[in-house]
């Protein structure tokens, strides 16, 4: 009997890795018929009116080079569909006739693509230098709190998505937040909290500064071209009318 036992402890470990081997290739075998009907149910293709714009967008570029529509081509995907699934980005890949790797990699490397579901809204808050110096991280700690939301984050009803950007373009007007394709300039806490309370209740505000100045000159006020500008012909020499050369 003690022998018996002894070969049934000896066989244990190989039974356990039997039995592991068997649910590891099942769980292969479900994972790969989940990614199947995932990418079923995922299955991109441009609306009718999408293709008309792909087609008259490749008129734009010779045929060698039309791998230059890969950007403009990713983001109507994304404004149809919402955000980019792995189809879309391959459906992309197809129209141009590329590696869909290519295409993917250049999708995961630009901010304004979004390879998972994204909320309606998307907040960005820039926290580069100038902005940082202006208070931005202020700005992330109210967008937070107000939102409920960590950066990469997106609420559950999916209204709102939170990031954070290293530039937004516009550093004399910082801090500044985007929106979507808007960009919100001069910000306080309180205007962003305003700005969201909009959103929130369905309102788009108008985007632009919110510190009352129309563009980009001083708070203060203007400091060049003070005075209407001399008509023209200002200093010229006067012309000889003598009719000599």
């Amino acid at each position: 009997m003690f022998g018996l036992l002894e070969v049934g402890l000896l066989a244990l470990p190989r039974l356990c890795t039997l039995g592991r081997s068997l649910h590891i290739t099942s769980m292969r075998r479900r994972s790969k018929l989940d990614a199947c009907n995932m990418y079923d149910k995922m299955k991109f293709e441009f609306t009718k009116e999408n293709k008309a714009r792909v087609e008259s967008l490749l008129t734009w570029y010779p045929e060698a080079e039309r791998q230059g529509a890969l950007l403009p081509l990713l983001d109507i995907a994304q404004r149809q569909h919402g955000w980019l699934p792995i189809s879309a980005v391959v459906a992309v890949a197809e129209v141009l006739k590329i590696d869909p790797m290519q295409a993917y990699e250049t999708a995961k490397y630009y901010t304004m693509f979004h390879m998972k579901p994204r909320g309606m809204y998307v907040v960005a808050v820039c926290t580069s230098t100038p902005c940082f110096l202006r208070g931005s991280d202020d700005l992330l700690k109210a967008c937070s709190k107000m939102l409920r939301l960590e950066p990469g984050e997106t609420s559950k009803d999916m209204q709102f998505s939170l990031k954070v950007d290293c530039c937004l373009g516009a550093c004399v007007n910082g801090p500044v937040v985007t929106i979507n394709d808007d960009l919100y300039e001069d910000l306080t806490e309180v205007s962003l909290e305003s700005i969201l309370s909009d959103l929130k209740c369905g309102k788009v505000p108008p985007a632009g500064p919110y510190s009352g100045r129309c563009s980009s000159e001083p708070k203060d006020g203007a400091t060049t071209l003070l005075i209407d500008p001399p008509p023209a012909g200002y200093k010229m020499q006067d012309l000889d009318d003598s009719g000599e050369k």
